[in-house]
């Protein structure tokens, strides 16, 4: 499982719990609540009413008294409350008295008059100067049929408990209400639960896609390719800067310790010549043999010379993880240019150049090092060119690339050196005897190549020959 996908589980999982744990909670709390705050308020009512229903009981009226009218007549008064978006019309109050012994003598109702209720906690318990209150249900199997009755005594002027005014109002009253909350903390708990997956998937995302680019890093890296380390931000950031840190450092000491380790290496044939020459030149001999090895330690010399130029030039651009400034280059001109350098080697070699393609086609790179891989190319196309031959350039647009391609009429490639040939100090022997070259040219070719996103190939060509190709995206 992507470490993506197991962090979004995670989070996702802690939410959905907390939100669950919060909305049941909220949920239980809700119903509760409401009537807690309904029972506050039947206390005060029903206090409220036994004094002002105490002088009725008192006198023996309190079934056709004053109080009784006014009961009466509340339950035909039209309310027109409006109360948080429902209506309320009439009252759902009910009112009875009980005397000293528990027995109805006021009903609202009317249905209960006579009853014993001296056994309901309500009278029961306020009868025994203790708050009596109850929740009883009209119906006994429905849960939802339950009525809170609260109860306060009614007092002699000796302070004596005579009667109980009890106030009774049904929890259905308050159902339309607690299932509103209830359904409101429902909806804000799935649009909660939402939004926690939403930024759940886009933290997931973000976190994946910050280690992904470090991952893609770190594997480009091992695998020898340029990579730039990728843009993040905090410390992922951090992190990819100190792996490009590490990578330099590491690349830079292993790049000194291959090069050291191939120069050495190679300058040992050309020293050894230039050795083997000179104790020849401190004996005695002819003019003709002196003349021979002071031109073998000439040409050893200039050999070397390129050998340390060409290498200071690769390593110039295998260190490069990127091309720092580009411009828009037309390889067309580029390669004018490099075959205009190419004109002293072009003629002791004895070959012409002709140039084929379409009259311009445009890069973003950097001129200099498309100039110089191109030298390459001319240069190592004039060493195997037969003399009176032409060396051919092409440069053609295909689609989103420009292709460059130098074509000579030599002996071609063989087939063990094709996958050899970019490597750098493989060098073939040159025709007629001549000395091999550096082995860096073509390295050169694919380096430049490489920093511009293309590509450089090297085959045999129809009719004998090589043709090397250099590939790089159009501008």
């Amino acid at each position: 499982m992507r470490i993506g996908l197991r962090i979004f589980l995670g989070y996702f999982a802690i939410v959905a719990l907390a939100a669950l744990l919060l909305a049941r909670v909220f949920v239980a709390e809700v119903k509760p609540g409401v009537r807690q705050a309904m029972e506050d308020t039947l206390v005060d009512t029903s206090n409220v009413l036994a004094e002002l229903a105490t002088d009725d009981f008192l006198a023996g009226h309190i079934a056709d008294g004053r109080f009784a009218q006014r009961v009466q007549e509340l339950h035909g008064r039209d309310f027109g409350a409006g109360i948080w978006g429902f209506d309320k019309r009439a009252s759902s109050y009910r009112i009875y008295v009980t005397d000293a012994r528990g027995i109805v003598v006021f009903d609202s109702a009317g249905r209960d008059v006579g009853k014993d209720f001296s056994k309901w906690n309500d009278v029961y318990l306020t009868l025994r100067g203790k708050y009596g209150a109850r929740s009883t249900r009209s119906d006994p199997n429905d849960d939802a049929s339950t009525v809170m009755h609260v109860a306060a005594p009614m007092r002699d002027a000796n302070g004596r408990i005579v009667g109980v005014l009890t106030v009774a109002k049904p929890n259905q009253a308050l159902a339309p209400f607690i299932a509103r909350s209830q359904a409101t903390v429902m909806r804000w708990g799935w649009v909660l639960m939402g939004v926690a997956l939403v930024i759940g998937v886009l933290m997931a995302w973000w976190f994946s896609s910050q280690l992904g680019r470090l991952r893609r890093y770190a594997h480009a890296v091992t695998a020898g390719e340029r990579a730039t380390a990728p843009k993040a931000a905090g410390e992922f950031g951090e992190l990819g800067q100190a792996l490009e840190t590490m990578r330099t450092r590491l690349e830079g000491k292993q790049y000194v310790e291959q090069y050291v380790h191939s120069l050495t290496h190679e300058m040992k044939s050309p020293l050894a010549a230039i050795r083997g020459s000179a104790e020849l030149l401190e004996q005695p001999m002819s003019d003709a043999d002196r003349a021979r090895f002071a031109t073998s330690v000439r040409v050893q010399s200039e050999r070397l010379a390129q050998m340390i130029d060409k290498l200071l030039a690769l390593a110039a651009v295998e260190h490069r993880q990127h091309l720092e400034t580009k411009e828009r280059v037309d390889v067309v001109a580029i390669a004018g240019e490099a075959i205009a350098h190419c004109e002293s080697t072009l003629a002791q070699a004895g070959v012409t150049v002709l140039r084929e393609g379409d009259p311009e086609a445009w890069i973003d790179g950097d001129a200099f090092l498309l100039r110089q891989a191109l030298v390459n190319l001319v240069e190592n196309a004039a060493d195997f060119a037969p003399a009176g031959s032409a060396i051919v350039v092409r440069i053609v647009r295909e689609s989103d690339r420009v292709r460059v391609e130098v074509a000579d009429r030599g002996e071609g490639v063989p087939e063990y050196a094709l996958p050899r040939v970019f490597e750098r100090f493989y060098s073939l022997p040159r025709p007629a005897g001549g000395s091999r070259s550096s082995g860096l040219g073509l390295c050169f070719v694919a380096e430049v190549a490489g920093l511009h996103g293309g590509a450089a190939t090297l085959a045999n060509r129809e009719g004998g020959g090589a043709i090397a190709s250099l590939e790089i995206p159009a501008s």
